[in-house]
Parts: structure tokens; sequence; C-alpha cells
């Protein structure tokens, strides 16, 4: 009896500590790198910070963030400067400059077309997440499906009713880096999932999967969506009503 007593008093401290981990984890991790970034950007910027305007020259202890906070107001000035004429003339004339360097404007043109395909077009840069049979027939692998466009590959390549359509297979668990590849839009499975759950699917390598819900079709072709579940107690199908008016019935 003592023996189980102990099995069962590990088991539960077992229990205890890895439902504590999974909470202080995410949070220690996230705050490590949250952290990491702020001193990162204040190593960066602090140094460029006149003297008189550091408020570490005041204090006897350095303020986190102080750099973070004049970058952020840095960048958004520069925006709206560059939102009007004189900004952009400046801007083009030094994209002018970089583009007669050999090896600078190879760097800085992938670079900007990257940013701007990332941040001003969130919307168009993945539309769907889908299955592909790779790296061989009965082996799935989970796709992020581009936006359909026009390319010298579709002309090359096209069959009819069945385009090729770019897509893009992420590596677990670092959803950042993967393979391009383009396939034919019958080999596609589309699912459901949003891009953000097939984000968590890669990351967690297969651990956190989205919840799935039951859909059924009416005979109008309806889609309905959502868990199924029995009707609560008293709630029986109503009587149907007679489509006879008071006018329609027989005199007594």
């Amino acid at each position: 009896m003592s023996d189980a007593l102990k099995t069962s008093g590990m088991t539960r401290l077992r229990n205890y500590f890895l439902t504590g981990f999974i909470v202080c984890a995410p949070l220690a991790i996230t705050a490590y790198i949250a952290w990491s970034l702020i001193g990162w950007v204040d190593s960066w910027v602090k140094p460029y910070i006149p003297v008189r305007y550091n408020p570490d020259t005041y204090l006897p202890f350095p303020v986190p963030g102080f750099g973070l906070i004049v970058a952020l107001v840095l960048i958004t000035l520069i925006g709206f400067l560059t939102a009007n004429i004189v900004g952009r003339a400046i801007v083009n004339f030094g994209e002018r400059l970089l583009g007669r360097m050999p090896l600078v404007r190879g760097i800085y043109g992938s670079l900007k077309q990257i940013f701007e395909t990332v941040l001003s077009n969130k919307g168009d840069m993945f539309r769907q997440v889908g299955l592909v049979e790779y790296p061989r027939k009965g082996v799935w692998s989970l796709v992020f499906v581009a936006s359909e466009k026009e390319t010298e590959i579709n002309q090359k390549l096209d069959q009819e009713g069945d385009p090729l359509i770019a897509v893009f297979m992420p590596c677990t668990p670092n959803p950042t880096t993967g393979f391009l590849m383009y396939v034919h839009k019958s080999e596609i499975v589309p699912l459901d999932m949003t891009i953000e759950d097939g984000a968590k699917l890669i990351v967690s390598a297969g651990m956190v999967a989205p919840e799935v819900k039951t859909k059924l079709v009416t005979l109008n072709g309806e889609r309905i969506e959502g868990p199924l579940a029995n009707p609560p107690l008293g709630a029986g199908p109503q009587p149907a009503r007679s489509k006879r008016t008071a006018s329609s019935r027989p005199n007594r």
C-alpha cells in the first residue's frame, strides 16, 4: 500500500512539474528573445545619441529600451518624410547612386523586393495551406500556396486546364527556410486551416494541430460548419402548423 502511495505521489509531482514547465518555458523564452532584441537595438542606436539627450548620462543605471524607442521614432519620421515629393526625390536619387554600384545594387534590389512583398502585400503572399506528395508517392508535405501569377515558368510548362502554381514547403521547426516548388494545381490538396495554424503545425513538428470542425452539406448545397451536438432536452420537433387560415376553416 505504501509503495502505491509513493508511486501516486511521484506521478503527481511529475505532472505538476510538467504543467509548470509548459507554463513557464514559453514565457521565459519570449522574455529572453524580447530582452535580447532590446539590448541589440540599444547597442546599435545609443552610441549615436548625443550625450545630453541620453538618459544614461544623468541616471546611475542604464535605461533599457531607450534606443529602441529612438529607432522607432526615427523610422516613422523617415517614412513620413519619404511620403512627400521631396522625400521621394531624395530616395530616388539615392537608389540611382546605388544602382551604379556593381555589387551593392544586386543586394539592395533583392532586399527591397523581399521587404516590399512581405510588408506591403501580406494578404497576397500566401493564400492557402495545402498538401503535396513529396518526397515520394504516399508521403505528404505541408505547403503554403502562393497566388496564381502568370510567369515565364507557366508559359513554358503549363498544361491546358491544369496550371502550375508556386508553393513554398517550409522546414520544421524553422518555417522561414524551405523549398520553392512549382506544382500542377490538380496535385495540390487544399486544406481549410489558416496560414497561422499551418505555421504552428510546422513549428511544433505536428504536436500543435488546429481543431477540426465537422462540416455538413444541406440539401440546398449550403455548408454547415461547427461541432455537432444533440438538441437540448425539451427541444423536440415542433408540430407542423396548419396552413389554413380562419377564413378557410369550415363554419360549424
